[in-house]
């Protein structure tokens, strides 16, 4: 009782944040590691529950059609297959060497957000280019979440706005949708090896589902001038988790 009355604050927070810009897996990963869930435990439980708030946050993107379905039919089968090879990677390897990329990664990418005015802007791309922009880097993405996580849907929802082109609340939109798609396949994969706390799991997917769903009302009705501090708000987290894995 007494570990669950300390995630479930967290979960929420960390399924409304996710909900507005991605990234909350930076906050419930490290709250299942804190109370002392092994490793693979940590990764199934938290996809477990974290699918729940995102499949309550995706479906109030789509009822505001703030879904680009053009980008997530080619990105969605792609997160699926390569958080489905990630995972099974993940029960193999561990992922320690991702850190050094990110440590360089995470500060570009903020940089990036801030000194570029019309981040979030949306911009017209063909057709073909955006298809094969969502398939391949969704594909690379979802590998990513399958194999290490942290980070994901904030990475998807930078793609989308940066190179695919759509504005960063459809972004945002889109990259929830995907980023369920990656969850599924990543859960699936941890429930085959058993590594899901069911005990943990079902009554932090409560608490994943209410924040899902709050976070995702309030960026709808506040748009992208709070998506881009939350981002900014998951790279700083990231960057710190990858530093303090580092030592």
């Amino acid at each position: 009782m007494t570990t669950l009355l300390i995630l479930l604050p967290i979960i929420f927070f960390g399924a409304f944040v996710d909900a507005i810009a991605g990234g909350g897996g930076l906050i419930t990963l490290t709250a299942y590691v804190a109370v002392g869930l092994p490793a693979q435990s940590a990764l199934g439980t938290n996809k477990f529950a974290s699918s729940f708030g995102t499949t309550i946050a995706s479906a109030q993107y789509i009822s505001k059609k703030a879904v680009s379905w053009t980008v997530a039919a080619a990105a969605i089968p792609a997160s699926f297959i390569g958080s489905a090879i990630g995972s099974a990677l993940a029960e193999r390897w561990a992922g320690d060497y991702l850190v050094y990329l990110l440590v360089v990664l995470v500060p570009a990418i903020a940089v990036f957000m801030l000194v570029n005015p019309n981040f979030g802007r949306g911009k017209s791309r063909p057709k073909s280019v955006v298809l094969t922009i969502s398939f391949l880097l969704s594909l690379l993405i979802g590998g990513y979440d399958g194999f290490f996580g942290p980070g994901t849907g904030m990475l998807l929802t930078l793609v989308f706005t940066a190179l695919v082109g759509l504005e960063l609340l459809e972004a945002s939109g889109t990259a929830r949708l995907v980023n369920l798609s990656s969850n599924i396949a990543a859960m699936a994969v941890f429930l085959f090896h058993g590594s899901v706390d069911f005990s943990i799991a079902i009554p932090c997917a409560v608490a994943s589902i209410i924040g899902g769903y709050t976070g995702s009302r309030l960026a709808l009705k506040v748009g992208a001038r709070l998506v881009k501090p939350i981002m900014l708000f998951v790279l700083a987290l990231l960057l710190v988790k990858v530093i303090i894995d580092l030592f």
